[in-house]
C-alpha cells in the first residue's frame, strides 16, 4: 500500500511540476516574445536558442517559488485518483487509518521539502549572473551599469558599463572609504579613475588602464583625495578586491540578492551596510530557513480537507484547499514585504516566523482532528 500511494504521488509531481512551469514559461514567453525578437537578424536558430538557454536556466528560479504549491497539486491529484476510485473507502474497511495511508505522501514531502533548499542555496548561486540575464540580451554579450557597489573594504565601485563578455569596467570610480573609529559612519579618503578596469583572473585584482593625453600610451592611473590634484596623485596599477565579474551582475540591484547564498548573505550583513540594507539581508536569511517550514505547513493543512471519502465533494475540497494555499502565499508575501521595513533586528525575525506560527499549528490541529 505505501509504495501504491507514494507512486501516485511521485506521478503527480511530475505532471504537477511539468503543468505549473510550464504554465509559467508560456505566459512569461507570450508576455516577452518581443523583448527575445529583438535580435532576429542573428537568425531564427540563434533566437530559439536564446529562448531555450533563458528559460532551461529560469526554471530552476520557477520551481523554487512553486515548490510548495508543486507539493499541494500532486497530493490533490493522487489523493483525488483514490477517492474517485473509491479506494480510501475500501481501506478504511480493512482497518487501516487513514492517517496510515497518507502518511507515505507526507514522508515523501518531507524529503522533498530538500530539494528547493538544495536549488536556492546551491544551484542558484553558481548560475546567478546568469539568472540576472533580461530576455533582450544574448548570452555571453550582456552589458550593464555598476552604480555604488560596496566590496569589504567599504570601497564603493560605480561604472557606466560592464562588459560580462571581457570581464571590462569601462570608466570606473572607485570611492575609497574608512569607517570612523567608534562610530558607523564612513569618511571618504580617496578616489581611483581609470578609463578601463579589466579583471585578471591570475592575480584575483582589477588592472587599471587609462590613455595619457601627452603620449597615448596606457598607464596606471591615480589614487587622490579632493584636496588632491590629478597630476599629484599616486599612480596605482590596479586594485585588489573581493567582487568579482561573476558578483557584479548579482549585486547591481538589492532584488537579485534573494539569487544568493546563505553564506554569501551573511558576510554582505557583516560588511557595515546601512541598516535597511541589513534589515533586508537578515530578512532573507529568516525566511530561508521558514520557506521549507511554510511548503510544510501548506500541505498538511491541506491534507486533512483532501482526505475526503465521498468522489462528489472532491471538487470542493480542492478548492477549499487550494484557497488555503492562496492565503498562505498572500501571507507569507505581505511578511515579506513587512520584514524589510521593520524597526529592530527582532521585527525582523518575527515577520519570518508569522506564517509558521499561523499555519503549522492549523496543520497539526486538522491532522489530529480528522476523521479516519
Amino acid at each position: 500500500m505505501d509504495k501504491y500511494v507514494a507512486k501516485n504521488f511521485a506521478v503527480g509531481y511530475a505532471i504537477a511540476f511539468g503543468v505549473l512551469i510550464g504554465l509559467r514559461i508560456i505566459i512569461d514567453l507570450f508576455v516577452n516574445l518581443d523583448e527575445f525578437t529583438e535580435h532576429a537578424d542573428l537568425g531564427t536558430l540563434a533566437v530559439l536558442k536564446n529562448i531555450f538557454i533563458f528559460y532551461g536556466l529560469n526554471s530552476i528560479l520557477y520551481f523554487r517559488d512553486f515548490a510548495g504549491m508543486i507539493t499541494v497539486v500532486a497530493a490533490a491529484f493522487s489523493l483525488g485518483k483514490m477517492v474517485r476510485c473509491n479506494e480510501l473507502v475500501a481501506m478504511m474497511a480493512s482497518g487501516v487509518s487513514l492517517k496510515r495511508v497518507i502518511g507515505p505522501i507526507v514522508f515523501l514531502a518531507l524529503l522533498l521539502t530538500g530539494v528547493p533548499v538544495v536549488d536556492q542555496e546551491f544551484v542558484i548561486p553558481r548560475l546567478a549572473e546568469k539568472l540576472v540575464r533580461s530576455q533582450d540580451a544574448i548570452p555571453g554579450r550582456e552589458s550593464y551599469s555598476v552604480w555604488f557597489i560596496n566590496d569589504s573594504k567599504g570601497s564603493l565601485v560605480c561604472s557606466p558599463k560592464f562588459d560580462v563578455e571581457t570581464s571590462t569596467l569601462h570608466q570606473p570610480t572607485i570611492i575609497i572609504r574608512s569607517m570612523i573609529p567608534d562610530t558607523s559612519f564612513w569618511e571618504v579618503t580617496g578616489r581611483i579613475s581609470a578609463e578601463k578596469a579589466v579583471y585578471n583572473t591570475k592575480t584575483g585584482q582589477w588592472d587599471l588602464y587609462s590613455r595619457s593625453p601627452e603620449t597615448g600610451e596606457w598607464l596606471a592611473y591615480g589614487l587622490f583625495t579632493e584636496k588632491d590634484s590629478e597630476k599629484s596623485a599616486e599612480k596605482v596599477s590596479s586594485y585588489a578586491s573581493d567582487i568579482t565579474p561573476k558578483d557584479i551582475p548579482v549585486r547591481r540591484k538589492s532584488e537579485h540578492k534573494t539569487l544568493l547564498g546563505w553564506r554569501d548573505l551573511a558576510v554582505l550583513a557583516s560588511q557595515g551596510t546601512k541598516i535597511k540594507d541589513r534589515y533586508q539581508l537578515y530578512s532573507q536569511q529568516h525566511f530561508r530557513v521558514t520557506e521549507p517550514i511554510i511548503n510544510l505547513a501548506m500541505l498538511l493543512v491541506c491534507l486533512p480537507i483532501l482526505v475526503c471519502r465521498d468522489p462528489k465533494s472532491m471538487k470542493s475540497a480542492i478548492m477549499i484547499s487550494f484557497a488555503m494555499v492562496g492565503v498562505c502565499f498572500v501571507t507569507t508575501f505581505i511578511c515579506k514585504m513587512l520584514a524589510p521595513e521593520a524597526h529592530s533586528f527582532y521585527q525582523v525575525g518575527f515577520w519570518a516566523w508569522v506564517p509558521v506560527f499561523i499555519f503549522l499549528p492549523m496543520g497539526f490541529i486538522e491532522l489530529d482532528s480528522m476523521k479516519t
